[in-house]
């Protein structure tokens, strides 16, 4: 996957300056990267739109919570 035209950016609610969240790149066409800003030259999760907007939806509403 080519990411060098890929546009990073980090979440608003990022803490401590952000340098503990994640990276997202929503430029690209029929993917959207994420990234650990920590290790910006490791690997990187590639969603489709409507999986990446899936997720965003269930992350809004409280439908994810971590396993017991």
């Amino acid at each position: 996957m080519d990411l060098s035209g890929a546009v990073w950016r980090k979440s608003t609610r990022s803490s401590n300056g952000g340098s503990t969240c994640v990276e997202v790149a929503t430029n690209l066409a029929d993917v959207v990267a994420v990234r650990d800003s920590k290790d910006r030259g490791g690997p990187v999760l590639a969603f489709g739109p409507a999986a990446w907007t899936g997720f965003l939806a269930a992350a809004t509403t409280g439908a994810l919570h971590a396993p017991d």
